[in-house]
């Protein structure tokens, strides 16, 4: 087969020459703004460091070959994005309801640099939460405690909104639908934070949650207990989120990264926090039911202790899960304290084995890294990703519950006239829309390898060694690959 011409779309290639499936898997990590653990590493940075910061997190997922950021957005009820709901958060500006100066928004500013690299980036939310006791800054007038203080409950050292108020759940879905309407979001996140984890006094005593108020005017006294009542009011808030963003967005994907543990005993070696009745979460029921696009719960412990086994843990994750969601369960990255174990941590070798132990089993489409300061610190961490689980990049698992579109195959167009030892092609869709990302995979010496490009890059060049095949396919925003469109780089005599 001859070379193209600079207009010539590609002809067939041989059947052999058709590249293999692509890896897929969910590779993400978490952001978290609170408290500026992971982002921006102090309160006190200019607008140019902190974009500096976050360009330096966004370029190394892409060093690591991750595809999804989970960037916290909302902490406590503020905002690190232009809210029209809620004060600028003080993580950012070192006071509440100050914006950056010089101006800039760093939501959006993270979605469009993101977008660049060929990542997704999900907004992530704490539903409930409304005030850290490590917070500094004076309150701001527009925050919840200040509005609406009606909704608002004072718990331990913490202020938090009652799940149990109507008009909490409403709050809160308005702030998160105000994101998917104004905002280019590739997710919705929320974490293991439901009803509060339990708070004591000074003696040690473990305080209920004051929301007696809202139980009376619930009705439901004495035809539920007050667990199934709290449990339920977290639960008609998460069907509720995941349908207003598929009805406004049906391609935004809502995922749940709940406490690693749903009960005790479930399955029987398993010990440690009942989440299902310490934090009101039924999240076994969200992922059977399917009203969240994503699940990754948090599994933060070692392979080996049986109390709480990884992968005793991820079956069971993964036998719960009838609708197929993905399911990309956290892992603990901050445990790895160097390049071998110590007392006080986990070597590398603990993460590359929990992650080639989600890709055994069978159901798990993923993981997440808890967190992203880990993978920006910890070389020894970084390279063994590299060297052992991220040789290629990967696209992200199909979620065919979102639709089924499979994109038009791309057009190849060859730049003409060729530089000696270098080959540049060119690539758009021979139909309407656009991709979100290009799959590009090469064979030289026989071996295929594989880049994945964002969907504003129409090009690449080959320098030295050129390929004996490219293969091109257009993917859509939902992860569906066209068809390749094949070029050869020399003749073949029969």
């Amino acid at each position: 087969m001859g070379v193209l011409s600079a207009s010539q779309p590609t002809s067939h290639a041989a059947a052999n020459d058709t590249p293999p499936p692509p890896l897929r898997e969910f590779r993400g990590a978490w952001v978290a703004t609170v408290a500026n653990i992971d982002w921006p590493s102090r309160k006190t940075l200019s607008t140019q460091e902190q974009k500096t910061e976050l360009l330096a997190i966004l370029d190394r997922a892409v060093h690591l070959k991750l595809n999804a950021i989970i960037f916290q957005v909302r902490p406590a009820c503020d905002a690190l994005y232009a809210s029209r709901i809620e004060p600028w958060s003080e993580y950012l500006t070192g006071t509440m309801g100050k914006a950056p100066e010089p101006f800039y928004d760093p939501l959006a500013f993270a979605i469009e640099e993101a977008h660049k690299r060929g990542l997704e980036l999900h907004a992530w939310f704490n539903p409930y939460r409304a005030r850290l006791r490590s917070a500094a800054s004076p309150v701001a007038a527009n925050h919840v405690s200040k509005t609406r203080p009606q909704l608002v409950r004072e718990y331990g050292e913490f202020l938090w909104l009652d799940p149990g108020e109507k008009a909490v759940q409403d709050y809160s879905l308005s702030v998160v639908m105000d994101v998917v309407k104004r905002y280019d979001v590739d997710g919705i996140h929320f974490d293991d934070y439901f009803y509060p984890y339990k708070a004591r006094d000074r003696a040690g005593k473990e305080l209920d949650f004051p929301d007696n108020a809202s139980w009376q005017r619930s009705g439901v006294a004495g035809k539920m207990s007050r667990g199934d009542w709290r449990r339920e009011n977290v639960n008609n808030f998460i069907q509720q989120v995941y349908k207003s963003i598929k009805t406004t967005k049906p391609w935004v994907k809502f995922g749940i990264s709940p406490f690693g543990i749903w009960r005790p005993n479930s399955p029987a070696q398993i010990k440690g926090l009942d989440a299902y009745a310490t934090l009101y979460a039924d999240s076994r029921k969200w992922l059977i039911n399917g009203w969240a696009d994503y699940f990754a719960p948090q599994l933060y412990w070692a392979i080996e202790p049986p109390a709480q086994s990884f992968p005793v843990l991820l079956q069971w994750w993964a036998e719960q899960n009838p609708k197929g969601r993905t399911l990309c369960p956290g892992m603990n990255s901050t445990k790895v304290s160097g390049p071998s174990p110590s007392s006080s941590g986990w070597s590398p070798q603990e993460i590359v084995s929990q992650i080639r132990l989600t890709r055994k089993q069978a159901g798990v489409g993923g993981h997440i890294h808890w967190n992203m300061k880990s993978l920006m610190r910890n070389n020894a961490l970084g390279e063994a990703l590299v060297r052992e689980t991220y040789q290629q990049p990967a696209l992200m698992p199909l979620s065919p519950w979102l639709g089924r579109a499979t994109p038009a195959k791309p057009q190849l167009t060859l730049a003409s006239p060729q530089r000696a030892g270098s080959l540049t092609l060119s690539w758009a869709l021979a139909g309407p829309g656009k991709a979100w990302l290009w799959l590009v995979q090469t064979r030289s010496g026989g071996t295929w390898s594989t880049q994945i490009l964002p969907g504003g890059q129409s090009s690449h060049t080959w320098s030295g060694t050129t390929p004996e095949v490219v293969a091109v396919s257009a993917v859509n925003r939902n992860g569906e690959a066209s068809a390749p469109s094949l070029f050869q780089s020399q003749s073949k005599t029969p």
